[in-house]
């Protein structure tokens, strides 16, 4: 039900699965990539400590794909950009079909930072929640803390129409433990369907 495959004019997103992504590469980025504290400063999971954990997490984003639960990518810079095939990160959505709302969520490597990367997967995964899976509502939040999510995730949001809905208080479990708040906006399928028309 999900694309196995988008293409947006710099980046190339590819289903989360084995064949997909090098365990090796993958591991090497998510336990010791440089910058990779700053990376995860803000987001509910820590650098991997061994080969294992990085499996499961390729693992997980692939059953959840086959439940039909959430779409993740790997994404990579196509050709013509720096870093072109490289790993740079992964985003998707979680999808509750309930309450027919798409959830997105990325992260990046530090070295792929400020290239307007996020917007750019944002689009296209907000196209597929609306376009292709006929949802409701796009969701995104990120940590009150993080401002350059804040920038990136408001850049999007108002392009597309939506609105910063607020805080939510102890929503995000880190970790270590640690509980914190999450800032949440949303978009609506009519604002988008108004935003590119």
């Amino acid at each position: 039900m999900f694309p196995e495959t988008i293409e947006t004019d710099r980046l190339r997103l590819a289903a989360r699965r084995p064949k997909n992504v090098d365990l090796d590469e993958c591991y090497r980025i998510c336990s010791s990539d440089p910058g990779l504290s700053e990376v995860t400063e803000y987001v509910e999971w820590d650098s991997h400590e061994t080969k294992r954990e990085t499996y499961e997490f390729i693992e997980r984003g692939r059953e959840r794909w086959e439940n039909g639960e959430a779409a993740s990518y790997v994404i990579r810079p196509r050709e013509g950009e720096a870093g072109a095939g490289e790993l740079a990160g992964f985003g998707g959505f979680d999808v509750d079909w309930d309450t027919r709302t798409a959830t997105l969520g990325t992260w990046l490597r530090k070295r792929f930072w400020g290239r307007g990367y996020s917007g750019e997967r944002a689009a296209a995964l907000v196209r597929v929640a609306f376009a292709d899976l006929d949802l409701d509502v796009v969701a995104v939040s990120h940590h009150p803390d993080n401002e350059n999510s804040r920038r990136a995730v408001e850049r999007y949001v108002d392009r597309f129409g939506g609105r910063r809905e607020g805080r939510l208080r102890n929503t995000l479990t880190f970790a270590d433990g640690t509980v914190h708040d999450e800032v949440r906006y949303t978009i609506t399928q009519e604002e988008w369907r108004d935003a590119v028309a």
